[in-house]
C-alpha cells in the first residue's frame, strides 16, 4: 500500500503502517505542509483580499495531512513498540518538532494573522469563528511570535530538544518497567494472593515459556495488574519487599536512569518561559487555563491540603495503631512495601468488605456492555460493535476492518433519534510488553457537522486504552472496582471528542483548557458508584446475579476509606509539579531526592525507608514537551468541578436523559468554541463550589 501514515480512509490499514513508511510518509506530509505554509506566508495576489476562509482556516488545513499521519505514528509508538519503529520515529521527531514549532515563528505568516485581525471582515466574526482567530493570535503570542529573531531562534531549538529528551524519558520509563520481573517457584510465597492475582502471575510466566504443569512458576512484572496486587495481599513481607524496590527502581539508576533528563527538561522549559519574559514555566503554561497562573495553582492545593492535613495525619496514626493492635508491637511507622498491605487488612477489619469480592461482578464485556447502555439512556446514542480483523503488520491488508492487535475492538456511535453515525472507536484495554502503562484516551481523526443542510456529517474517530486485569485460568477477565471507574473515565474523554459538534476541526472535542479536560471523564466515574447505574453492568460472571445488597452497602461504607491519604497523595503530585516548575530556578543542582523529600514531607504518610522520588517514572510530567507539566492539579480541580455537575445527575435521579441532554449539549458538544468557566455556569447556573467534592470524599458534611 503506497504512503500508508497518509492515507485519508477512514478505517485505517494498521498491517500497512510498517517502521519502513514512516520515514517517506511522514516527509512528503511534512513537505505538503511547508509548501501549504509558505503560500500562506507569501504576499497577497494583486486583488486579494484577507478573509477568514484564507487565513485562518486555510491555517488549519495545511496541516491537516501530517496530523493525520504524525498521530498515527505517535499512537503506535505508545501501543506496538518495537526497535525498528523506535528507531523511524526519532529519525522524524526532530523534524515535525521543528515544523510545529516554526510555526508561530514564521514572521510573515503572524504579519498575516495580524493584517488579518485589523480587517472589517475579523470585526465581523463571532461564535467559533471569532473564538478561533482569540485562539490562534494567544496561540502564537504563547509560542513566541512576538518574540525578537534571535530569541525565536533559540526557542526552535529548545522545542526540539524538549521533544527528544521528554522521548528518551518515555523510553526509559518503558524499557525499564520490561526489564524487570521477579520468577517465583515456591507457591508458599504467594499466600494470601487472590485466586484471579495468582492466575496472572502464572499466566505471565506461561507467556515467556516459564514452567509447566508439573512444576509450575509465577512471574511478577511491574504492569499494574501484576505487581499492585502483590503489594496488598502478600503475606510475605520478603516478596513484598522485593516487589516495591523493582516499583520504585523504574528509571531510578542503571542503564535507564532518568534523574539527569529530568533537570535537563525542566532546565529547558525553564528557559522557554524565560524566553517569553514570564518568571517560570508554570506562569508560561497556565496564562491561559482556569488557573491563569502558577501561583494561583499552588494556593489551590495549598488550601485543599490545609483542608485534609488534619484527616490525613488522623488516618496515618489510626493504620499505625492498627497494625500495632494486631500484632502486638510498638506503634511505628511503616516500611513502605508494608502499607497497602496493612491498608486492605484495616479495611476488611472495619467494613467487612474486601475489594477481590466485587471481581466477579465486573467482566470487562459486562461493564463495556452496561457502560454503553448508560451512555446511550443518557446521551441519547446508539453503541454498535463492530466485526475487525488483525493481520500482522508488513502482510497483505485483509478485508474489513483492521485493528493493531488482536485485543482490539471496534465500535461505532450513533444518534439514537437521527441515526446519524457521530463516530467509531477502537478499544485496547489490556497491558503487552510493547504497550505504555497507564490508561488514556487519543484521537486519529477529527469529524466536522454537515456544513449545509442535508450534507453529510464526517465521522470522528478515537481511541481508549488501558492495562486491566487480562482474563486468566479460564475464566473472563474480572475488573477490580478501581479498573472499572478507570474504563469510565476513559470513556468520558472518548464522548468528549465524538459528541464535538464544533465547524472547526482545532477547537473540537478534547481541544480544551487542561485544568477542563478532565470534567468528562470524571463526572463518568461518578456512576461507579450508584445503585441505579451500578445494576445496568455489575453483574455474576457465572449467575448473572446484581451485587448483593449487602456488599453495595459495604462497598459504600468503605469509599472514603482514608480518602485524606488518597486526597494527600494527589495534591503531593501536583505540589511537586508546581514547585519543581515554579521554583526551578532555586532547586536546580539540588539531589532530587533529597529535595522530594523536602517539599513533600507535609504531603507523605511517614516511612521508616524514604522511597526515591516519583518524578523518574512520571510520565504526566515528562514523557512530552508539555503535557500535564505545572498542569497536573487539574485533575483535582477537575474533581471539584466533576462532584459539583454531578449533583445535577443525582437531582435528575442519576440516569436522567434530561440532564444528560444538558450536558452534551453545553459542555460535551462545545468543545474549545468558549471559555471553559463560560460553559460551566451555562451547565450549572453558577460558578464552581468545593463543597460537593469535600462532602463526596467524606472530609466535609452537606
Amino acid at each position: 500500500m503506497a504512503n500508508p501514515f497518509i492515507d485519508d480512509s477512514f478505517h485505517i490499514r494498521w498491517s500497512q503502517l510498517i517502521a519502513d513508511a514512516i520515514e517517506p510518509d511522514i516527509t512528503q506530509a511534512l513537505e505538503q505542509a511547508q509548501t501549504a505554509i509558505d503560500a500562506l506566508s507569501a504576499p497577497l495576489l494583486a486583488g486579494e483580499c484577507l478573509s477568514f476562509d484564507n487565513t485562518l482556516l486555510a491555517l488549519e488545513q495545511a496541516t491537516e495531512e501530517l496530523d493525520l499521519a504524525w498521530r498515527r505514528v505517535v499512537h503506535l509508538d505508545a501501543v506496538r513498540n518495537n526497535p525498528d519503529q523506535r528507531e523511524a520515529y526519532n529519525r522524524m521527531l526532530p523534524r515535525v518538532s521543528e515544523f510545529y514549532a516554526g510555526l508561530p515563528l514564521n514572521r510573515d505568516l503572524w504579519r498575516r494573522i495580524e493584517a488579518y485581525a485589523r480587517t472589517d471582515d475579523a470585526a465581523r466574526l463571532s461564535g467559533a469563528k471569532k473564538r478561533l482567530l482569540d485562539e490562534t493570535q494567544a496561540d502564537f503570542r504563547q509560542n513566541g511570535a512576538d518574540l525578537p529573531v534571535e530569541k525565536q531562534q533559540r526557542l526552535e531549538v529548545v522545542q526540539a530538544e524538549l521533544a527528544r529528551l521528554t522521548q528518551k524519558y518515555a523510553e526509559n520509563v518503558l524499557d525499564s518497567t520490561n526489564a524487570w520481573d521477579l520468577i517465583i517457584t515456591d507457591e508458599h510465597r504467594l499466600a494470601g494472593l487472590p485466586p484471579t492475582s495468582r492466575a496472572i502471575l502464572r499466566g505471565e510466566a506461561e507467556a515467556n515459556g516459564l514452567g509447566s504443569d508439573e512444576k509450575p512458576v509465577w512471574r511478577v512484572t511491574l504492569k499494574a495488574p501484576s505487581f499492585i496486587p502483590v503489594l496488598e495481599h502478600a503475606e510475605d513481607a520478603s516478596l513484598r519487599q522485593d516487589v516495591w524496590r523493582g516499583s520504585v527502581s523504574i528509571a531510578c539508576g542503571g542503564d535507564y536512569d532518568n534523574t539527569a533528563l529530568i533537570w535537563q527538561i525542566l532546565e529547558l522549559r525553564h528557559e522557554k518561559a524565560t524566553l517569553r519574559g514570564k518568571e517560570h514555566f508554570a506562569d508560561h503554561v497556565l496564562e491561559r487555563r482556569m488557573a491563569i497562573a502558577g501561583t494561583q495553582a499552588m494556593q489551590f492545593v495549598e488550601d485543599l491540603h490545609d483542608r485534609t492535613k488534619q484527616a490525613f495525619e488522623r488516618e496515618c496514626t489510626e493504620l499505625e495503631q492498627f497494625r500495632a493492635q494486631q500484632t502486638g508491637e510498638p506503634t511505628e511507622a511503616f516500611e513502605p512495601w508494608d502499607l497497602a498491605y496493612w491498608a486492605e487488612k484495616q479495611r476488611k477489619a472495619k467494613y467487612d468488605f474486601d475489594d477481590e469480592d466485587l471481581r466477579p461482578y465486573f467482566p470487562i464485556d459486562g461493564v463495556l456492555d452496561g457502560l454503553f447502555r448508560i451512555a446511550e439512556k443518557i446521551f441519547q446514542l446508539r453503541i454498535q460493535p463492530r466485526e475487525c480483523v488483525y493481520t500482522e503488520p508488513g502482510s497483505d491488508a485483509p478485508d474489513g476492518i483492521e485493528v493493531w492487535h488482536p485485543d482490539v475492538k471496534f465500535y461505532d456511535l450513533f444518534d439514537a433519534g437521527s441515526g446519524e453515525h457521530r463516530g467509531s472507536f477502537y478499544a485496547d484495554w489490556h497491558p503487552r510488553d510493547d504497550k505504555r502503562a497507564g490508561a488514556w484516551m487519543s484521537y486519529l481523526r477529527t469529524g466536522m457537522p454537515p456544513d449545509a443542510p442535508g450534507a453529510p456529517r464526517k465521522p470522528h474517530l478515537g481511541l481508549i486504552c488501558g492495562n486491566l486485569t487480562p482474563s486468566s485460568d479460564g475464566k473472563p477477565a474480572l475488573l477490580t472496582h478501581r479498573e472499572v471507574q478507570t474504563v469510565f473515565h476513559e470513556f468520558g474523554h472518548l464522548l468528549h471528542h465524538l459528541l464535538g459538534d464544533v465547524a472547526i476541526k482545532s477547537l473540537n472535542g478534547v481541544n480544551v483548557v487542561w485544568d477542563f479536560v478532565e470534567l468528562p471523564s470524571q463526572i463518568m466515574e461518578n456512576f461507579c458508584w450508584e445503585r441505579t447505574s451500578l445494576d445496568f453492568f455489575a453483574r455474576h460472571y457465572e449467575t448473572g446475579e446484581p451485587i448483593p445488597q449487602d456488599l453495595f452497602e459495604k462497598m459504600l461504607a468503605a469509599q472514603n476509606y482514608r480518602s485524606a491519604t488518597a486526597m494527600m497523595r494527589q495534591l503531593s503530585f501536583a505540589k511537586l509539579d508546581l514547585e519543581l516548575h515554579v521554583h526551578f530556578a532555586s532547586y536546580r543542582g539540588r539531589d532530587l531526592d533529597a529535595l522530594a523529600e523536602d517539599l513533600l514531607a507535609d504531603y507523605q504518610v511517614p516511612l521508616k525507608t524514604i522511597p526515591p522520588t516519583i518524578a523518574r517514572r512520571f510520565g504526566h510530567l515528562f514523557s512530552s514537551a508539555t503535557g500535564y507539566a505545572a498542569g497536573y492539579y487539574s485533575y483535582k480541580w477537575a474533581e471539584v468541578l466533576d462532584a459539583d455537575a454531578f449533583t445535577r445527575f443525582k437531582d435528575g435521579g442519576v440516569l436522567s436523559p434530561e440532564v444528560g441532554r444538558e450536558f452534551r449539549e453545553k459542555i460535551l458538544s462545545k468543545g474549545n468554541s468558549e471559555d471553559a468557566a463560560r460553559l460551566f455556569r451555562d451547565f450549572m447556573g453558577r460558578d464552581p463550589s468545593l463543597t460537593a467534592l469535600l462532602v463526596r470524599s467524606g472530609l466535609a458534611v452537606s
